[in-house]
């Protein structure tokens, strides 16, 4: 079977700020008939807790086609979408929690089988939830953070209420994405549940705004 896919998502907008969730990348036509994805455009990929991801394609006419992630080892079906006149389909798939989920576009009649024994490189997205925020940095720099770093204008890094210091968050705003670890406790404002520091408040164009919406994930191993 002939068979192509790509991802793609809207942008959102939150209190004013927009979160561009850009699901760049198309995956070329693979000999099995599943989806071989670009691993490189894979880890651009985002998406928000409830928010529509489509994956858009083409098929032989009257194909279905099947939405699987990885569930313990193995892929499982979440959505289905029949290939149109023209060979062309839209399936969906949205995500009510938050994490990193691996996900392939097949034909349906491929079923459930292990993840290991898949060769394709499936796009992996990162799912998440919108969380108040601030930055801090300014006039605090040289004392010791209650992780025990010492504050500079550098340390990447976000302050969080109860999270272990070290836990690694990912942050979404404006289309930018970073990854860092908790370095200190706070913040202490009402509806806020992220002090970033200077720092990563910076490489993520966030220091215009001393209060504002981001997207943010965990990557606390349960």
């Amino acid at each position: 079977m002939s068979f192509s896919t790509r991802t793609h998502a809207k942008a959102a907008t939150v209190l004013g700020t927009v979160l561009a969730l850009a699901c760049p990348g198309a995956a070329a036509a693979a000999d099995t008939g599943g989806t071989a994805f670009d691993p490189e455009a894979a880890q651009a990929r985002h998406a928000l807790v409830g928010q529509a991801l489509g994956f858009r394609g083409t098929a032989q006419p009257g194909a279905r086609v099947a939405i699987q992630r990885v569930d313990d080892g193995k892929w499982v079906t979440d959505a289905t979408a029949v290939a149109g006149r023209s060979g062309r389909y839209h399936a969906r798939w949205r995500s009510e929690h938050i994490g990193i989920f691996s996900l392939r576009a097949v034909p349906a009649s491929e079923g459930n089988v292990r993840a290991s024994t898949v060769s394709d490189e499936p796009v992996r997205v990162t799912v998440y939830k919108r969380s108040g925020a601030t930055w801090f940095g300014r006039g605090l720099y040289g004392r010791t953070t209650a992780c025990g770093q010492t504050l500079t204008p550098r340390l990447m890094g976000v302050a969080h209420k109860t999270l272990p210091c070290g836990t690694r968050v990912s942050f979404l705003f404006r289309g930018r994405s970073i990854t860092v670890p908790v370095v200190d406790r706070g913040p202490f404002g009402a509806g806020l549940s992220w002090d970033l520091t200077y720092a990563a408040a910076e490489a993520l164009d966030f220091t215009e705004t001393g209060r504002g919406t981001v997207g943010a994930v965990s990557l606390r191993r349960r």
